[in-house]
């Protein structure tokens, strides 16, 4: 505004001295100067506010491609976060894993020694006694308390005759099971192969079985010589099925089982026969 003052000034003072011709051509350069000057000057204004407003832009831009880098950072960060959740993920379900696999391993290692505990104590048993009975009352307990046997029993083969006798029997009556011949019916053809006999559908364990079709059948064996058979018709009701316990037993009652009977016999016999000597002796001195 003080240019544009100092300007008109000048211009009344030129007016003034205009006497002539040449002083009016000045006279009308020097308006026509203050007119482009004062174009110029709105020109510079308009300029100078629009440059305002480019940097108010350009600051607005700024901040806002602040706020875009600082969304991609946060983006950045949270792919980073996510990824090492998904890390960290893994690792404890492989941990978790690996714990479940401690925990059964260790029930299974427990399980393996509370059977071999058994294993021993029923092993101990077997040979603790020379009675003929009191072996075949053990095996009898073996069976309901380790394996869980309701209805089962003992035959043993008489060598004279090739026939299956039993001998004892638990949930049903000696008279009721009949003889097997050697070789003939399930039972006589295990005792013949001298191989353990599972029925087919063995997962049917409380269903009782016929004397002819037991749910298991075990020789009782010295070395390759088999003695009698263990037969099995049906399980207690909380004995849903074998475990692997089960089949130790069965293997441990098909050898020491058969060496505590043979022995208990032998034992048996033989003080039958010392019994009958001294007796004739006592005939004889008398």
């Amino acid at each position: 505004m003080g240019e544009e003052k100092r300007l008109e000034d000048k211009l009344k003072a030129l007016q003034k001295l205009a006497t002539s011709d040449e002083a009016g051509e000045i006279l009308e350069m020097v308006n026509r100067g203050m007119e482009f000057t004062k174009e110029i000057l709105g020109e510079n204004e308009r300029l100078r506010f629009r440059m305002v407003q480019l940097q108010e832009e350009i600051q607005e831009l700024g901040q806002l491609s602040e706020r875009k880098q600082l969304q991609v950072r946060l983006k950045e960060e949270l792919r980073r976060l996510e990824m090492e959740k998904q890390r960290l993920l893994g690792e404890y379900q492989k941990v978790e894993a690996q714990n479940r696999e401690y925990a059964t391993r260790y029930v299974e290692v427990e399980e393996e020694n509370n059977n071999l505990a058994n294993l021993y104590v029923c092993s101990y048993q077997l040979h603790s006694t020379l009675d003929f009975h009191e072996v075949l009352q053990i095996i009898m307990e073996i069976i309901i308390n380790l394996i869980g046997a309701e209805e089962f029993g003992i035959l043993l083969l008489d060598e004279k005759t090739r026939l299956l006798h039993p001998v004892a029997m638990e949930g049903r009556e000696v008279g009721a099971v009949p003889t097997f011949p050697l070789g003939e019916g399930m039972v006589g053809r295990c005792a013949e192969t001298g191989e353990n006999y599972y029925a087919p559908d063995i997962s049917q364990t409380q269903q009782s079985r016929s004397v002819d079709s037991p749910l298991v059948a075990i020789p009782l064996k010295i070395k390759d010589q088999v003695i009698g058979v263990i037969v099995l018709f049906k399980l207690l009701p909380q004995k849903t099925q074998f475990a692997n316990v089960d089949y130790e037993l069965f293997t441990l009652l098909a050898g020491h089982a058969a060496t505590a009977i043979f022995s208990s016999r032998l034992y048996t016999e033989a003080q039958r026969k010392l019994t009958t000597i001294k007796g004739f002796m006592e005939l004889l001195t008398h």
